[in-house]
């Protein structure tokens, strides 16, 4: 008779997998409250420390850490020496070994954890067993997912040459076991104050397959982090139309990172990761979204929308109008949902914006043959770090907008530019080789907007020279805000001094690559 050794914590299904295992002459060992769910079903068990003949100590600490256990498992049936050694030391086989592991990730998801909590929760044995078991996937099944249980035990009834089943469980089962690692070694780790170990380990779940990526001749899939972000699109909650593709979600993410900036109401229209139109109102999310809409009303066409406020009917029927891809918001008023549900190509997507400050933070960048970490940039500059360094300094309604402009220059791809007023976008340069062509593209695109005043420049890094300064000023800018730090920071200082404009640097720039 073959043994099957089954000590799960998620219990689901475990009755009915064992009672299968037992219709096909298989044993069952099992421990603690395993044991006890299996007795109590009726199912006929063995407990542990009859097999071990060594009973669990330390609290349960210590119970399959035993040869009785391993050797059964990891001995090589086709291998004389190895089965003569069992038989003199009177061990049997273990054929199957059914474990998933104490929860950790959901221990210390959990608020006001302690350290000494979380340590309990992590598992020796459970991961012990599976590794030997996956190392002798020849012999033995291993089974960590509950999804798993009738294919094994189809396969068993079929009494077929299964080594490539048994191959694959064995890999989801190290997948499994690295993930529950790198949880317990990013909490560690988190806990010593270490930014950048030695070793980094991340663990990601696959959350879907994507119909393609960047284009469609190239396979994609998305993964969600094995600590999932309350505040990101993997969390987000789709209400309606077609899944999402790669290009949706990276913008998607890019939108919103931008309303996580901002408190107030706010809405930031997004294509190809960069922004083509921000709006904010202190109190009015309407109002924001107008704002949004008019800032580039072309751009904004097969657009991503983040709102970071409920979607009213009375936007639901302006979107209406036009065709974009995602808007994301947290809800949607039941009028508004069934005006946007009539368009069927459009995603709506809700997520909890109250989560937007305790986002990842930190970021991952592949590039061939290694990964760039680094903190994400959640830095909000403040008016009072700002340094005027012209003769004319800002107005109140100048220094109100070259704020807004900089909380929205950092999500720009470097070269960034952006014209705005107080509360709205009028012009975005990005990702020029030059930042004199990032400044006439933001200024081409404000010339078509409506007047505004005051009419402000934001810019993400230093002016090498002093020409974005006087071309600015040439087309009715009235106050810029940069970084400064440029060896001819003096000149673009004269420049402005020159037409009359003011000019503040804050002391930190804002590439985005």
């Amino acid at each position: 008779m073959k043994r099957a050794l089954i000590s799960v914590s998620d219990k689901t299904g475990v009755v009915e997998f064992a009672k299968g295992l037992i219709a096909n002459d298989f044993e069952i060992i099992s421990t603690g409250g395993t044991y006890k769910k299996l007795q109590e079903n009726g199912v006929k068990v063995t407990e542990i420390d009859e097999v071990t003949k060594f009973p669990e100590i330390l609290d349960g600490r210590v119970k399959t850490l035993h040869p009785m256990v391993h050797a059964g498992l990891l001995a090589k049936r086709d291998n004389p020496e190895h089965m003569q050694t069992l038989e003199k030391l009177n061990i049997q086989t273990i054929d199957l070994v059914c474990v998933n592991l104490y929860p950790f990730k959901e221990t210390i998801s959990k608020d006001g954890v302690t350290p000494a909590e979380a340590i309990e929760q992590i598992d020796i044995g459970g991961p012990s067993m599976i590794r030997s078991a996956s190392k002798n996937f020849k012999s033995v099944y291993v089974v960590i997912d509950a999804s798993d249980y009738e294919t094994v035990l189809e396969s068993i009834k079929s009494d077929e040459d299964d080594t490539v089943l048994r191959r694959r469980l064995a890999a989801k089962a190290f997948r499994h076991t690295a993930e529950y690692d790198s949880i317990i070694a990013h909490y560690l780790t988190d806990l010593n104050g270490d930014e950048f170990p030695d070793v980094e380990v991340l663990g990601y779940d696959y959350h879907q397959e994507l119909r393609y990526g960047e284009n469609s001749h190239q396979k994609a899939a998305f993964y969600q982090s094995a600590m999932p972000s309350a505040y990101s699109i993997a969390s987000a909650k789709q209400l309606h139309g077609k899944e999402l593709s790669f290009n949706n979600i990276k913008d998607a993410d890019a939108a919103l990172r931008i309303v996580a900036d901002f408190d107030q109401p706010c809405v930031a229209a997004l294509k190809h990761m960069n922004p083509c139109g921000v709006g904010v109102d202190d109190e009015c999310i309407y109002k924001a979204w107008h704002k949004a809409y008019t800032a580039d009303t072309m751009s904004i066409f097969g657009g991503i929308v983040a709102v970071n406020r409920e979607v009213t009917k009375e936007i639901a029927e302006e979107m209406h109008k036009i065709f974009l891809e995602i808007v994301i918001a947290p809800s949607f008023t039941d009028e508004a949902l069934e005006i946007l549900e009539a368009k069927k190509n459009i995603r709506l997507l809700t997520l909890d914006f109250s989560q937007a400050k305790a986002a990842d933070k930190h970021e991952y960048v592949s590039v061939m043959g290694g990964l760039l970490v680094q903190e994400r940039d959640t830095t909000v500059d403040q008016m009072d770090e700002f340094k005027v360094v012209t003769k004319k300094a800002p107005t109140d309604e100048e220094m109100k907008a070259l704020l807004f402009g900089q909380q929205v220059v950092k999500h720009v791809k470097s070269n960034a530019i952006v014209i705005t007023t107080t509360d709205k976008t009028l012009g975005i340069g990005a990702g020029q080789m030059n930042r004199i062509g990032s400044v006439k593209i933001a200024i081409e695109q404000e010339e078509k907007a409506e007047t505004h005043s005051p009419l402000i420049m934001a810019s993400d890094a230093f002016f090498p020279m002093d020409d974005c300064v006087q071309y600015a000023a040439e087309h009715g800018i009235t106050a810029i805000v940069q970084p400064g730090g440029s060896i001819k920071d003096q000149d673009s200082i004269d420049m402005a001094d020159k037409f009359g404009i003011a000019m503040v640097f804050t002391g930190r720039r804002h590439f985005k690559h």
